[in-house]
C-alpha cells in the first residue's frame, strides 16, 4: 500500500515536470525556401531556321521532236555537256523533202502568173488608152462641127472607151489574185522549210544530257499533242545554276523575304557559303503545310549535283543587345497573359511581361522588367506574390548575355 502511493506520487511529479518542460518551448521557425534566379540584362538573339533541302536543275525538259520520223544520227550521250542551239539529233523524213519540192514549185507557178497578169494588164493598159484616144477625137470633132459625126459613132466611141477600162480592172484585179497566190505559195514554202529545219533537234539552252531515250532508227512521234505517247529524244538539264528548293514551314513564312540571308551546309561535299532567297511561291501547300522557297546556287564546276541534300539556315530575325531572359522563366507563353516571378530584397513580386523574339533558349522583353532584375527561374507552382525566399543564381546562366 505504502509502495503503491509512492508509485504514485512520482507519476504526478514526472508529468508536471513534462507538462513544464512543453510550455517553455518556442514554436518552431518556418523555413525560407531557395529559388533559383537570373539576371534579365542584354543579349544578341537571333531566330534562326534550319532546314534540310535538295540541289535541282534550273532547268530541265524531255527534248521532244516536233515531227515524226526515223532517227538518221544522234550526237550525244548521258554525260554531254552541249551548249545552246547545239545539234542532238537527226530524223529522217522523206515525207517534209517532197513538201518541200511541192512548195518550191508552187512559188514557181505563182511568179509565172503574175508574168502573166502583168502582160495581161500591160495590153488592158494599152486597149484602154486607144479607145480613150478615139473617143476624144471624135467627140472634139462633133464639138467643133456640128452635125458633122452622127450621134451614134460618138455612142460607140464612149462605149468602146468604157469596155476598155472595165478589161484593164479586170487584168488588175488578175494581177493581185496571182500575187496573192504567191504570198500563199510563199508561206507554204516556208512552212516545209521549218518542217525540214524541225527534222534536226537542237539543245534548247546549254546544260548535260541526264538521259537517252533514242538510238539511231528508232521511230519518234510528233511530241505536239499531251494525249500521244510520244518518246522523247534526251533529257536536259541546265546545272551550271541550281535551285536549292526549301519547305519553309507555315510558322515562318511571314519572315521570307526576297534576297534573304542563308546559310548554305553540304554535308557529302563539305562546303559551306552564304546564298540569298531568289524567289518564293508566296502560297502555303495544303498538304504540308510548307511555302516552296528557292536559292539560286552558282555552280561553275559541276562539284554540286542535283538530289544532293543541303542544311539551310534561314536568318529569320535579329535582336542586338535586346532584354532578355532565360526561357523557363516566364509562365504563360502563347496566352494572353504572360507572367514572370521577380526577386526584389527577398521578396516575390508578380509582373505581367510581353515578349517578343524567341530562341531556343531565351527570350526578348518588351516590357514589364527591368535590366538587372532577378526572375526566378523553372518551376513556379509552390511560389505566391509577396512570399519571402532565398535567391540563389541558377546554375546555367546564358552564353549570350552581355
Amino acid at each position: 500500500m505504502e509502495y503503491s502511493k509512492r508509485a504514485l506520487v512520482a507519476g504526478l511529479f514526472s508529468s508536471a515536470i513534462l507538462i513544464q518542460g512543453c510550455k517553455s518551448a518556442p514554436p518552431p521557425v518556418a523555413a525560407v525556401p531557395t529559388v533559383p534566379v537570373a539576371v534579365a540584362g542584354p543579349a544578341n538573339l537571333e531566330n534562326n531556321l534550319a532546314l534540310s533541302a535538295e540541289f535541282r536543275p534550273f532547268q530541265e525538259v524531255d527534248v521532244m521532236a516536233k515531227v515524226a520520223g526515223y532517227v538518221r544520227a544522234i550526237n550525244v550521250d548521258i554525260g554531254s555537256h552541249v551548249g545552246e542551239n547545239a545539234v542532238l539529233a537527226t530524223l529522217e523524213v522523206p515525207e517534209i523533202q517532197d513538201d518541200l519540192a511541192k512548195a518550191r514549185a508552187s512559188v514557181a507557178a505563182a511568179d509565172a502568173n503574175i508574168a502573166t497578169a502583168q502582160a495581161g494588164v500591160q495590153r488592158a493598159q494599152a486597149g484602154a488608152n486607144i479607145a480613150k484616144l478615139s473617143f476624144q477625137r471624135i467627140q472634139d470633132v462633133a464639138t467643133r462641127d456640128k452635125g458633122l459625126v452622127p450621134r451614134q459613132e460618138i455612142d460607140v466611141a464612149e462605149a468602146k472607151q468604157l469596155d476598155a477600162d472595165a478589161q484593164l480592172a479586170s487584168a488588175n484585179s488578175s494581177l493581185k489574185s496571182a500575187q496573192q497566190s504567191k504570198a500563199g505559195a510563199e508561206s507554204e514554202y516556208s512552212r516545209a522549210e521549218v518542217m525540214v529545219q524541225y527534222a534536226t533537234i537542237r539543245a534548247p539552252f546549254a546544260g548535260v544530257v541526264t538521259r537517252r531515250y533514242a538510238n539511231i532508227g528508232s521511230m519518234i512521234q510528233a511530241g505536239v499533242s499531251s494525249q500521244t505517247q510520244a518518246m522523247p529524244i534526251v533529257r536536259l538539264a541546265q546545272n551550271n545554276v541550281l535551285r536549292l528548293s526549301l519547305p519553309v514551314p507555315v510558322s515562318a513564312v511571314a519572315d521570307i523575304r526576297d534576297g534573304q540571308t542563308v546559310d548554305v551546309n553540304v554535308m557529302s561535299t563539305g562546303r559551306h557559303f552564304q546564298g540569298k532567297i531568289a524567289r518564293y511561291a508566296d502560297a502555303v501547300q495544303m498538304a504540308t503545310r510548307t511555302m516552296d522557297t528557292e536559292v539560286d546556287v552558282p555552280n561553275p564546276d559541276g562539284t554540286l549535283v542535283p538530289g544532293m541534300y543541303a542544311e539551310v539556315h534561314l536568318h529569320l530575325a535579329n535582336r542586338p543587345a535586346a532584354l532578355s531572359v532565360p526561357l523557363d522563366a516566364v509562365d504563360g507563353l502563347g496566352t494572353s497573359v504572360q507572367q514572370a516571378y521577380v526577386v526584389r530584397d527577398g521578396t516575390v513580386h508578380l509582373v505581367t511581361v510581353k515578349v517578343g523574339l524567341q530562341t531556343p533558349d531565351r527570350l526578348e522583353i518588351l516590357s514589364g522588367l527591368r535590366s538587372g532584375d532577378n526572375v526566378i527561374v523553372g518551376r513556379h507552382t509552390d511560389l505566391s506574390d509577396g512570399e519571402k525566399v532565398d535567391a540563389r543564381s541558377a546554375a546555367y546562366e546564358d552564353s549570350s548575355q552581355n
